[in-house]
C-alpha cells in the first residue's frame, strides 16, 4: 500500500493512526466486560438512589433507567460503526464532520465534561478518606470553617479532597502504567462490595417485601412526569461522553457483530442491575434510619464499626483512584495535549485536568439529587447531545457510511473544508446547544423562571433530544449539495502515514 503524505505531524501520531485488521482482537465478552466493569462505579450507585431520593419508588427508578441506557446505547453502537470499520479513534472521527482543525472543538468540549467528571470522582475519594479520618479523630469534623459560606464546603472535608486531589496528580506524575493493579482491585472488590451491601440491606430492612413496598412520593401523575422527563434525560446524558468517545474502544473489534453485541449485552443489563442495588439500598435506609440517604458514603459513615468504616472507606478511595484515572484523565489529557502537541504532553494534560476537576465545585453537583441530575447530567447532555446527532448525520447521510481515511490527516482532502473547519458542522452544533440555555440559566439559578417564556425553560428538561435531533436535522440539510464520493484506500489496514516536515 502507498504511503500518503502527510501536511503536518500535528495531525498524526502512532496513536491515532487507523487499527490494522491483525490488532483488532476484541470479541462480543470483551464488549460486554468493558461495561460490566464500567458501570460498576459509585456514580452509577448515586444516579440510581438519587431518584429514589427525587421521589420514585423503586420500579419508577429501576425502568427510568433501563429506558435511559436502553436510548444511548443506539448512538453508542452507531458511533462504534465508525471505529469498528475503519479502526479510527473519536478525535480522528469527528474530524470527518468538524473538519480537521474544528474536530478541536468537539474534543474540547467533551475534555471538559471529563474534568467535571474527575472533580466528581475526587471528591467521593476524598470524602471516603475524610470519613474514616474522622472515626479515628473526631476533632477533625469540628475544624473552623476557612471557606465563604458561599462555597458550601466544610473545613474536614475540604483537607481529605485536597489530599486525595494530590494523590491523583501524583499518579498522573507517575504515569498511567501505574495505575494497572488498581484497576485489577477495582474489578474484584467493587462487586463484592455491592452485593455485601445488598445482602446487609435486605437482612436490616427485614427482607425485599418491606423495601419494595415503598410509594413514590408524587402527590399527582403531573408531579411524576414532570420528574421523570428530565431524570430520563440525565440517564441518557450519564453515558453521553462515551457515547461519543465510543470509536476508541471499537476500533480494535473483530467484527461489527462483536462491537454491537458486547455492547448490548453489556450496558443496558449491568447499568440496570447494578442500579438496582443503589435502589433497594436506598430505599432500605428509610426503613432502618428513618430517612433517605442517597450517598453510599454518607451511608457508610453510619456504621457502627470503625474498623469496617474504614476498611470500606479505605477501598473505596483505592477503587475511585484507579476508576478516576483511567476514565477521567487519560481522554482529556489527550485531548488537550492535541491542542498542541509541542507544547503540551500526556503529563501536563493531565495537570491541567485536575485543576478544571477543582474550579467546578464537585461537592455542589453532588450535594442533593436534584443538583446531580437536574444541573451535571443534564447541563452537560445539552452539550453532547447535538455533538453526537451531527456526527451521526454526517456519517450515515451526509457519507453513507464512506470514508477517506487518508484525508483525515491531511490539511489539503475532503475534511479540510475552510481552513480546517466545517462551518456549518459548528453552525449545527450552536442551533442544538441555543434551545437549551434559558433552562439552563433557570435551573442554576443565574435568571428567575419568568425571566423566559415557560415553555423555552421546559425545552431543558429534554436537553440531550432536543440537541441531538436539532443539529443533525440542521447539519443534514446545510450539507445537502455534499456528496458522499470518499473511498477508503484499503480498508484501513496497515496504513502508514509518513509526516513530511511542517512549512514555516
Amino acid at each position: 500500500m502507498r504511503e500518503p503524505k502527510m501536511n503536518s505531524s500535528s495531525l498524526y501520531s502512532e496513536d491515532l493512526a487507523p487499527v490494522p485488521m491483525h490488532k483488532r482482537t476484541w470479541n462480543t465478552w470483551n464488549y460486554a466486560a468493558l461495561w460490566i466493569s464500567m458501570s460498576l462505579c459509585i456514580p452509577t450507585y448515586m444516579m440510581a438512589s438519587s431518584l429514589i431520593g427525587g421521589g420514585m419508588n423503586w420500579w419508577q427508578a429501576i425502568l427510568t433507567i433501563f429506558l435511559g441506557n436502553t436510548i444511548v446505547l443506539v448512538p453508542m453502537i452507531l458511533n462504534g460503526h465508525a471505529g469498528a470499520k475503519y479502526g479510527i479513534s473519536f478525535p480522528v472521527f469527528a474530524r470527518a464532520s468538524f473538519g480537521v482543525k474544528g474536530a478541536n472543538i468537539p474534543a474540547m468540549l467533551r475534555a471538559i465534561v471529563a474534568c467535571g467528571w474527575f472533580g466528581i470522582q475526587t471528591w467521593l475519594g476524598g470524602y471516603a478518606l475524610y470519613l474514616m479520618l474522622k472515626i479515628w479523630m473526631p476533632q477533625i469534623g469540628t475544624l473552623p470553617r476557612i471557606f465563604p459560606a458561599s462555597f458550601g464546603l466544610e473545613t474536614g472535608p475540604a483537607i481529605s479532597f485536597f489530599l486525595f486531589w494530590l494523590l491523583n496528580m501524583y499518579v498522573v506524575y507517575l504515569g498511567v502504567e501505574s495505575i494497572k493493579k488498581l484497576l485489577l482491585f477495582k474489578a474484584f472488590f467493587l462487586p463484592i462490595a455491592a452485593l455485601a451491601l445488598l445482602f446487609w440491606a435486605i437482612s436490616a430492612g427485614h427482607g425485599l417485601g418491606p423495601i419494595l413496598s415503598q410509594p413514590s412520593k408524587f402527590a399527582t401523575n403531573t408531579d411524576f412526569w414532570t420528574f421523570f422527563f428530565p431524570a430520563l434525560t440525565g440517564m441518557v446524558g450519564f453515558w453521553a461522553t462515551l457515547s461519543l468517545n465510543i470509536p476508541d474502544f471499537t476500533r480494535y473489534a473483530k467484527s461489527q457483530e462483536a462491537q454491537v453485541k458486547g455492547q448490548a449485552i453489556g450496558l443496558p443489563p449491568s447499568m440496570t442491575l447494578f442500579s438496582f442495588i443503589g435502589v433497594v439500598v436506598t430505599s432500605a435506609t428509610l426503613i432502618i434510619y428513618g430517612e433517605t440517604i442517597w450517598d453510599p458514603l454518607v451511608l457508610a459513615g453510619k456504621f457502627d464499626s470503625k474498623l469496617l468504616v474504614s476498611i470500606a472507606m479505605i477501598a473505596v478511595a483505592i477503587s475511585t483512584l484507579a476508576t478516576n484515572i483511567a476514565a477521567n484523565i487519560v481522554s482529556p489529557a489527550n485531548d488537550f495535549a492535541n491542542l498542541s502537541p509541542s507544547k503540551i504532553n500526556f503529563r501536563t494534560g493531565g495537570f491541567i485536568t485536575g485543576i478544571i476537576g477543582l474550579l467546578i465545585f464537585p461537592w455542589k453537583l453532588i450535594a442533593d439529587p436534584n443538583g446531580y441530575i437536574f444541573t451535571w447530567l443534564i447541563g452537560y447532555s445539552s452539550l453532547l447531545g447535538p455533538i453526537g446527532g451531527i456526527m451521526i448525520a454526517d456519517y450515515y447521510f451526509v457519507r453513507k457510511q464512506r470514508l477517506n481515511v487518508e484525508d483525515l490527516f491531511s490539511y489539503n482532502g475532503n475534511y479540510s473544508y475552510t481552513n480546517g473547519f466545517n462551518n456549518r458542522a459548528v453552525i449545527a452544533l450552536l442551533l442544538g446547544i441555543v434551545p437549551n440555555i434559558p433552562g439552563f440559566l433557570t435551573t442554576i439559578g443565574v435568571v428567575g423562571k419568568d425571566a423566559f417564556w415557560p415553555g423555552l425553560s421546559l425545552i431543558y428538561n429534554y436537553a440531550w433530544f432536543v440537541g441531538f435531533f436539532v443539529s443533525a436535522i440542521s447539519y443534514k440539510l446545510m450539507m445537502k449539495d455534499r456528496t458522499a464520493s470518499e473511498k477508503l484506500p484499503g480498508n484501513g489496514e496497515e496504513i502508514k502515514m509518513r509526516i513530511a516536515p511542517v512549512k514555516p
